[in-house]
C-alpha cells in the first residue's frame, strides 16, 4: 500500500463520523490525526455536559451546576453538526487538494448528502433544545428572585 493511498480521506466517512462522533473529536482525530490539539479538547466540554445531564436526573432540575453544564452538551452537539454539515458540503476539488493530494479523485454521493441533512436535524434540534432549556431556566431563576425580593 503506497503512501497516498494510506492517507486517503474520504469526504463521505468524515461526514458521518462527525455526525456519530464529532462530540468526542473523531472527525478531527481522522482527519488530522492523534497530534491535533483540538481534538483532545472535544471530549471535555461533552462529558461535562453528559454529566450535567446525570445530575439533573439525580438531583432534578433546581440543581444550579446542571443549569451551566446542559448547555454545553447541546452546544458541542450543535457545534459538531456544522462541522458535518461544513465537511459535507465542501466541494470535491478543495476536499480532494487538501485532503487527498496525488490520490485518486473523491466524489460525493448520496450517502454525504444523507449525512448533511441528518445533520442539520440534530443540529437545529440541538440548538433549539439548548436555547428553550437556557431561555427557561434563565426565567425562572429570575422569577424566584422576584419573589424572593418581594417578601
Amino acid at each position: 500500500m503506497t503512501r497516498a493511498a494510506a492517507a486517503y480521506k474520504s469526504k463521505t466517512l468524515a461526514t458521518w463520523v462527525a455526525l456519530l462522533g464529532g462530540t468526542l473529536g473523531l472527525h478531527r482525530f481522522y482527519l488530522v490525526g492523534a497530534r491535533d490539539p483540538w481534538a483532545w479538547l472535544f471530549p471535555w466540554p461533552t462529558l461535562l455536559g453528559v454529566y450535567g445531564v446525570h445530575r439533573a436526573r439525580s438531583f432534578g432540575l433546581d440543581d444550579p451546576l446542571s443549569w451551566l453544564l446542559i448547555p454545553l452538551l447541546g452546544l458541542m452537539l450543535a457545534g459538531t453538526m456544522l462541522h458535518a454539515i461544513v465537511i459535507g458540503l465542501t466541494p470535491d476539488e478543495q476536499w480532494n487538494r487538501r485532503f487527498n493530494s496525488g490520490a485518486r479523485a473523491h466524489l460525493s454521493n448520496w450517502f454525504t448528502v444523507i449525512g448533511v441533512i441528518l445533520a442539520l436535524a440534530f443540529g437545529a434540534a440541538a440548538l433549539m433544545a439548548t436555547l428553550a432549556f437556557s431561555a427557561q431556566r434563565y426565567f425562572e431563576h429570575q422569577a424566584e428572585n422576584a419573589a424572593t425580593v418581594s417578601r
